[in-house]
Order: C-alpha cells, then structure tokens, then sequence
C-alpha cells in the first residue's frame, strides 16, 4: 500500500490590491449623486429611499424621480465626498435587501 503524496508548497496565486489614497482636501471636495433609471425600482420605492436616506423633501424626490424616469438619470444631490458615498452605500444596501437593481454613481463636481 502506497502512501498518497501531499502537496505542501504554499498556493502559487497573488492577488493584485489597488489603494486609493485620498487627502482631506479630496475627502471634502463635493462629490454629484446621481440615479440612474431602470425598468423594475418601483417609483414608490425610489421615492422612500430619497426621503430617507438622502432626506430630501417629498416634492424635490418626486421630481428627481420623474427626471431619472424620463432622461435616464438625474442629479440627487452634492455632498462631500465620504457622506456621499455612505448615502449611496446606504441605499444600494436597502435596494439590494429589497431585490431592486436601484442605482447611484458619484462623480466630482466641477464647480
């Protein structure tokens, strides 16, 4: 009876980390929330996620609704860099447990 081999060598994989180092300056530099459209968020949904995470009045949700509805994205709102992606972490996180493929992206404002 032979004894099988046992490979001990240590996994020959690397995996390649990318940091991103960011000053304070770029930490507070405003940073656009935008929506983007899609065919299954119901409106009503969209409409509670921009009051409550992004606290915003009922009448400015629903025209920022409509406006994503209609062009296909729409400017949220302009927030420092790290509130701002807490939010949209926030309400990706809430869109997920819900099932909806709701989605926001950051871009720098260019002032």
């Amino acid at each position: 009876m032979t004894t099988p081999a046992i490979d001990i060598a240590p996994p020959q994989t690397t995996t390649d980390i990318e940091f991103i180092v960011v000053n304070d300056e770029e930490l507070e530099r405003p940073y656009r929330v935008i929506i983007e459209n899609d065919d299954v968020t119901p409106m009503e949904f969209v409409i509670l996620v921009l009051l409550t995470i992004f606290e915003l009045p009922i009448e400015h949700a629903e025209a920022i609704m409509l406006e994503a509805h209609h062009r296909g994205e729409a400017l949220v709102t302009t927030l420092p860099y790290e509130e701002a992606r807490e939010r949209v972490y926030q309400a990706h996180s809430v869109a997920r447990a819900a099932n909806y493929p709701l989605s926001f992206y950051l871009e720098p404002d260019n002032m």
